[in-house]
């Protein structure tokens, strides 16, 4: 029987301030929308996004999943029943892109406890620190009786620690019958997804809830929200990089990406950024105040400290990348040192090659990129300009000061600069 999964992500998010729509903010360089998504692939076997309308951004992140779209905001259980016609007769659940912490073992707990059949309606809860302004869940026997907001509560169940944490799941039928049934009859005129737990009672079924880490269930609508959820992903991550056999030497001050990929024994100093697509591989050594996206660093290699890796670097095993080094879509093969203060761009750099410092790879002429490829145990000596296209052969040697603009052949020697000129210096005048 095939499960669904519903995600609500048409809220504008007015208090983002920002001219994207809420669920396209970004938490580790993954979009909100997206870490549910991909939370959501691992658990069921469908997926429909509903978003508002002129939201194409939101649509294009949703693929190739079933979009549909709320055309009126009339809340949020009228955004659910937008979905009704891909509900099924399987489990469905139904999630806020706004809460993007959601995981995937939780999305899986939830299916399991509505198999178990004891329950009709299974709602997520959680205990917070501070209940604040969280509905509260009012049970009795186990079970949850209603959702009161923190405004309708009364002295007594502004007491109850348990607040719902806004997803849920049912079978797809009751879901449907359930959302046919609520009214707009509050101060806002709009139909409230919360209602189908008093409607659910009344009905007969029994409506449970789970008790998930408040860590999963932040919600986000501000741009502090947002840097909130941002330092729960963070800490996360770097207790799982850490438990994968990862050394940090202070883990508060590294930020990882959604989709960062770290082999064994890494080491990472403090100050370290990693942007979306980063791939480390075992016994690598990145060093402080370096940044790196879209690049992979093969085993044993050592980056930085001040290197800073751009899309397309692929640096090879056991190769250093030293200070104020910058790489970008060049493949660095093994043992190859770039020690300070260099520009390695598309290029192709053969392994034990050593590259100077002040060393640049001219490879833009205004209009397009060129290529620089430099073969094997080759020299560049210190602030040389290789003018690409141009290429450097095998165990050949670039003096210091050059200007390359031709092909330096294979174990020969290229010296493009100005003769040294020594005269004698006139005597001062009497």
């Amino acid at each position: 029987m095939n499960s669904t999964a519903v995600i609500i992500a048409a809220g504008l998010g007015t208090r983002m301030k920002s001219r994207l729509p809420k669920a396209a903010h970004k938490i580790a360089g993954r979009e909100m929308l997206r870490h549910l998504i991909l939370a959501a692939e691992q658990v069921f076997d469908r997926i429909v996004v509903v978003i508002g309308p002129e939201m194409d951004q939101l649509a294009a992140l949703s693929r190739p999943h079933h979009v549909v779209i709320q055309h009126e905001r009339l809340g949020t259980a009228h955004a659910a029943q937008q979905a009704a016609p891909f509900f099924g007769d399987g489990p469905t659940a139904i999630f806020y892109a706004d809460n993007p912490l959601v995981s995937a073992k939780t999305m899986a707990a939830l299916l399991a406890r509505l198999q178990t059949g004891d329950a009709q309606l299974v709602l997520m809860g959680t205990t917070p620190p501070d209940a604040g302004k969280y509905g509260r869940l009012v049970s009795a026997h186990g079970y949850v009786r209603k959702i009161v907001e923190f405004n309708d509560a009364t002295a007594e169940e502004l007491q109850i620690g348990f607040c719902n944490a806004g997803g849920l799941i049912a079978a797809g039928r009751d879901i449907g019958a359930w959302l046919s049934l609520v009214g707009n009859d509050n101060a806002k005129g709009e139909y409230y997804l919360t209602d189908i737990v008093e409607i659910a009672n009344r009905l007969g079924a029994q409506v449970a809830a789970l008790d998930i880490a408040f860590d999963e269930c932040i919600g986000v609508n501000s741009r502090a929200e947002l840097a909130q959820a941002e330092a729960l992903f963070q800490r996360r991550a770097r207790e799982a990089a850490m438990a994968s056999g990862v050394s940090m030497q202070a883990p508060e001050t590294v930020f990882l990406a959604a989709d960062t990929e770290l082999g064994e024994n890494v080491t990472i100093a403090p100050h370290v950024v990693f942007g979306p697509h980063v791939r480390v591989e075992a016994d690598a050594e990145i060093k402080s105040f370096s940044h790196l996206e879209g690049c992979v660093v093969r085993a044993g290699a050592i980056i930085g400290p001040f290197a800073r890796l751009r899309p397309g670097a692929d640096i090879g095993e056991a190769a250093h990348i030293g200070n104020f080094v910058e790489v970008k879509a060049a493949k660095l093969e093994p043992g190859v040192k770039a020690n300070h203060l260099a520009y390695i761009g598309d290029g192709h750099v053969g392994p034990h090659t050593n590259i100077g410092a002040g060393t640049i790879f001219c490879n833009y002429d205004g209009r397009n990129k060129h290529q620089t490829i430099i073969g094997a145990r080759a020299f560049i000596g210190s602030n040389s300009a290789l003018v690409a296209p141009v290429s450097v052969g095998d165990g050949a040697l670039v003096a210091a000061g050059s200007v390359i603009t031709q092909d330096v052949p294979t174990n020969s020697v290229a010296i493009a600069r100005g003769r040294q000129v020594i005269k004698a210096k006139k005597p001062p005048q009497a």
